[in-house]
């Protein structure tokens, strides 16, 4: 076959082999036949019958061979670029493979909110890399409908959010219950109680996240359940609970903490004071979520029976296992 012109071969349903790119992408790469077959532990006559037969499955010259060197075409430089795509695909395909084959090796993509991460991602990052450090934790944190927009579209693997979440195609798997815990000044009156009613939350000045914090949304609950009124107003002061609690310090309100994020966040100011509220106390439950029949299924409900006993040492209520790929329930309105 001339080197200056390839005949198409007319058979639409011929498809190139990975064997064919592979050769093509290497002689892309080195420019040269000799270096490319080193390069892919492949035979110089081998190599190039490949990129041949590449060139007649496709019907366009890829590569110009002189005696002294090789040069790709105009074809040849557009189409390296998507043999690349395609053996970068392949290989993603063949890790994503061994993953399965192998739990808790190559990629996993954990999301985790903001009022949570902080908090327990010392406990989750001692417990990957003592106990499993072959698995490559990658971490994002982002707001509860991001995460799990990003859970439906498969950018990433698994969450840990506060449930219930009401998504259908989600299963949850409970880690703990921690108590809510109430920040004021350290002069205020209820500073330092054990024994707080609900009630209590009814017309303080009360300061919370930004809008599209699932903690706002826990905090308002607990407000209505204790008889607080749409005409008590709410001030939206901060968008992490670190400037909020700052806030706090002074003198602008109170606001609403969970138990882990505690000892963090009021012991870098000595004008803060906390109270406990009287059993029971409102609580949110903290969860690992991933997408109801997700081949890492099993992996991931071992991650959550480990994460369990590690949290253990934290101020929190480990919850019992729950039944195996339970899917989450829906939220009852109101």
């Amino acid at each position: 076959m001339p080197t200056s012109y390839v005949k198409h071969s007319g058979q639409r349903g011929k498809q190139p082999s990975l064997s064919q790119l592979r050769a093509f992408a290497a002689v892309a790469e080195q420019l040269h036949f000799r270096d490319a077959a080193a390069a892919i532990g492949m035979s110089q006559p081998a190599l190039s019958g490949a990129v041949s037969a590449l060139e007649e499955v496709l019907g366009v010259q890829l590569v110009e061979r002189t005696t002294r060197k090789v040069l790709l075409s105009a074809a040849g430089e557009r189409l390296a670029v998507r043999a690349r795509t395609v053996l970068d695909a392949v290989g993603a395909l063949l890790d994503e493979a061994e993953a399965v084959r192998a739990p808790f090796t190559g990629t996993l993509r954990l999301g985790v909110i903001p009022t949570v991460a902080p908090y327990l991602l010392p406990t989750v990052l001692r417990l990957v890399h003592g106990r499993y450090p072959e698995l490559d934790l990658q971490v994002h944190e982002e707001q509860t409908s991001s995460l799990l927009d990003g859970l439906t579209a498969g950018r990433l693997d698994l969450l840990l959010l506060a449930v219930p979440l009401g998504q259908p195609g989600v299963t949850e798997l409970p880690l703990f219950d921690e108590d809510f815990v109430l920040v004021t000044p350290d002069t205020h009156g209820l500073g330092g109680r054990r024994d707080l009613p609900r009630e209590a939350l009814r017309e303080l000045p009360l300061l919370l996240l930004d809008e599209g914090h699932c903690l706002r949304d826990q905090a308002l609950d607990i407000c209505r359940e204790a008889g607080r009124t749409d005409g008590v107003p709410v001030t939206t002061s901060a968008a992490g609970l670190s400037t909020l609690v700052q806030l706090v310090a002074g003198g602008l309100g109170v606001t609403l903490l969970p138990r882990t994020a505690v000892q963090v966040e009021t012991g870098r100011n000595d004008r803060l004071a906390t109270g406990y509220f009287a059993d029971p106390a409102p609580s949110r439950r903290i969860a690992l979520a991933m997408r109801t029949g997700a081949a890492r299924g099993g992996e991931f409900e071992t991650f959550a029976d480990a994460l369990r006993e590690a949290l253990r040492e934290l101020p929190v209520r480990v919850a019992e296992r729950a039944p195996a790929c339970a899917p989450a329930q829906r939220r009852e309105p109101g």
